[in-house]
């Protein structure tokens, strides 16, 4: 029983102090993370979860490791952020793997990556014709970011010198059968003219309704408890009990 009560206190206390040096560290996204940042948090959670179940040693020593990695991890950071060498030699640098249409095998050979890894970051990006790319450059986390040549981007309303309306960002205004009424007045929007909006599409009542939303240009977004769609197609590839 004992033993369980300091596991439980030294599990809070290492989950707040892991709290604490996420916040310190920032808001990295994990796409955004380097190998070294990966390993780097995989190391700084080990050390924590041996703080909280390793009862055959005293807590501090951990804890002084846990605060010693994360003030390493902030040093690092801040270093990076200042200087433009540093950043490079320990975060890496984009390196160009397809230039004017052309595979760069040297380029690959240095960074141990196969052509068949190159194949698939396309097909993740919806490319399976090696024709359609320019450029494709494989960032410091091991992204792929790609170029397609001229004529196969996307024709844009500014190519076709059409202009188009703003639509902004779509705000919530009922969410799971409840009205959000601080929304509604940002939208300067009244709840006579949501009822309005709602007796059009046949709804009768707030609760009647999943999701509801209102962008800038005016533009509403109504999903229904009843959707009335009597089958949901089955895209899967195998015919389970499930």
């Amino acid at each position: 029983m004992n033993e369980a009560l300091v596991v439980m206190v030294r599990a809070v206390i290492s989950y707040f102090s892991l709290l604490i040096f996420a916040r310190i560290l920032g808001k990295e996204q994990i796409s955004q993370l380097t190998f070294f940042d990966y390993i780097l948090g995989i190391t700084i959670g080990s050390i924590a979860s041996e703080v909280t179940v390793d009862l055959s040693s005293r807590a501090w020593p951990h804890w002084v490791g846990l605060a010693t990695w994360a003030v390493l991890a902030y040093l690092m950071e801040m270093i990076t952020l200042k200087w433009r060498y540093a950043a490079k030699f320990f975060e890496g640098e984009p390196t160009i793997v397809i230039m004017n249409g052309k595979i760069m095998e040297n380029a690959l050979k240095k960074m141990k990556f196969r052509i068949t890894d190159i194949l698939e970051l396309l097909r993740n990006q919806g490319i399976f014709d090696l024709n359609e790319v320019d450029y494709a450059i494989v960032e410091p986390n091991g992204s792929l970011s790609v170029l397609k040549k001229p004529e196969n981007l996307p024709l844009t309303p500014k190519d076709m010198n059409i202009k188009v309306t703003p639509t902004g960002i779509s705000t919530e205004l009922i969410y799971d059968g409840i009205l959000i009424e601080e929304n509604l007045r940002q939208m300067n929007k009244d709840k006579k003219w949501l009822m309005d909006q709602l007796k059009k599409q046949g709804v009768k009542d707030v609760s009647e309704v999943f999701l509801l939303t209102l962008n800038d240009a005016g533009s509403l977004y109504i999903d229904l408890y009843k959707d009335k769609i009597k089958k949901v197609k089955d895209i899967g590839d195998y015919k389970g009990p499930f």
